[in-house]
């Protein structure tokens, strides 16, 4: 008797089995990425609106950073609730999305601002999480490249949503665009739901049981790395708008609706470098390992941080922008490809990135309370500085991966 995939065979009496054909498996590609897409343009989109928000109530820097803290506190809490079920992950994220920028949309202030922005925060969190984790698991061959080109998604999201917002918001109404916007959270997860029912049940991706978990050490190695990465990129996209209007274009006082265009543009130009940073790292990370390309790029962003606290003029800043848009763009998807190598589950996965969304919510608000109690947003900047030198220095003490070889997938 001869066993295939679990059922007895008789080779005298049955034809021999022929392999199957590789199933389509489900969340698709065009799922993963259209999920992504809308994370990025979700976790870039408060930074350009931000000094409209605060026109709007009148609040100090350290209130606006309070928005940026419960979006990303909820973030935090998507990713620590992770379910081993990814696909449910995905529709409960896009679902949570939906009516948390609803919400968002038609709040008359700025506690039930951060109420909604929190439970959006918290489907964002978990479409990262689980598109990630999904990635990850798919693609072990060239994980880091699959990972970088998954991200490219994420990133043309976050490049597109200072760009809207700089075209829309002297046309329509606020409200009306976050409206839209909860709207195409809605269309996607509508889409989601008829292709999960189209696929067979076992075309469809759930957590791979296994007995290995991380260990202490790496597990709280990439705790720490993903935080203070996650607080670096937010500080940067969160600020930039605002830092852009203070020290790049003095006289924008009498005009906030031009100006806040060229405010918005510069947080554009670090997007637009970043996805073109994660489309170039795709292709570098077939060549180079992630941990070379991953130190390069730190201790570039470091320099260029450090050149942004003392930068004047628009130009200065936009450039300075697309350097830190190309030094940051290998750093997630390299550092990720490095932890799904060990094979955490789903909820240690989760948990590690869960560390992103609370460094993102805690270092950019910190810079709120710097800079209204220094007057200056350029002291604030100490903070993504001293992350940054902390991510280049850990670079350095990385733990070895796991050399036990993945679990075999039919």
């Amino acid at each position: 008797m001869i066993a295939f995939d679990g059922i007895a065979h008789n080779p005298l009496t049955t034809s021999p089995p022929t392999l199957p054909e590789r199933a389509p498996q489900s969340p698709s590609s065009a799922a993963l990425h259209g999920c992504l897409l809308l994370a990025g343009l979700a976790t870039a989109l408060l930074g350009p609106i931000l000094p409209l928000l605060s026109a709007r109530w009148h609040m100090s820097d350290q209130q606006s950073g309070l928005l940026l803290l419960a979006q990303f506190c909820g973030a935090t809490s998507g990713g620590l609730t992770v379910s081993r079920r990814l696909n449910r992950s995905l529709t409960l994220g896009l679902a949570a999305a939906a009516i948390g920028f609803a919400a968002f949309a038609i709040a008359p202030g700025l506690f039930s601002a951060c109420i909604a922005l929190f439970a959006a925060g918290w489907g964002v969190g978990q479409l990262i999480t689980a598109g990630n984790i999904t990635a990850g698991r798919r693609y072990a061959a060239h994980r880091g490249s699959a990972l970088a080109l998954l991200n490219f998604s994420f990133s043309l999201g976050a490049m597109l949503s200072p760009l809207l917002a700089a075209w829309l918001t002297p046309h329509l109404a606020l409200r009306t665009l976050l409206t839209a916007f909860a709207a195409c959270f809605a269309i996607v997860l509508t889409g989601l739901l008829l292709e999960l029912r189209t696929y067979p049940r076992e075309a469809i991706t759930t957590d791979t049981i296994s007995n290995h978990r991380l260990n202490l050490r790496p597990y709280l190695y990439f705790g720490l790395l993903l935080f203070l990465y996650g607080g670096v990129e937010t500080s940067l996209d969160g600020w930039l708008t605002t830092f852009a209007l203070r020290y790049g274009n003095r006289a924008f006082a009498p005009a906030l609706a031009p100006a806040l265009q060229i405010g918005q543009y510069t947080t554009l130009v670090l997007w637009a470098s970043l996805t073109a940073g994660r489309a170039l790292s795709s292709l570098l990370l077939l060549r180079i390992t992630e941990t070379r390309l991953q130190r390069a790029g730190l201790v570039l962003t470091t320099i260029c941080i450090a050149a942004l606290a003392l930068a004047h003029g628009a130009l200065t800043i936009a450039m300075l922008a697309c350097l830190l848009g190309l030094s940051l763009a290998p750093f997630f998807p390299s550092t990720f490809a490095l932890l799904m190598a060990d094979r955490p589950s789903a909820r240690q996965a989760g948990v590690v990135l869960a560390m992103s969304g609370l460094g993102a919510a805690f270092l950019p608000s910190l810079m709120g309370v710097i800079s209204t109690h220094s007057g200056s947003l350029q002291k604030a900047l100490t903070i993504p500085l001293a992350a940054a030198f902390a991510l280049v220095a850990l670079s350095f003490f990385a733990p070895s991966t796991s050399t036990q070889p993945p679990p075999h997938s039919p």
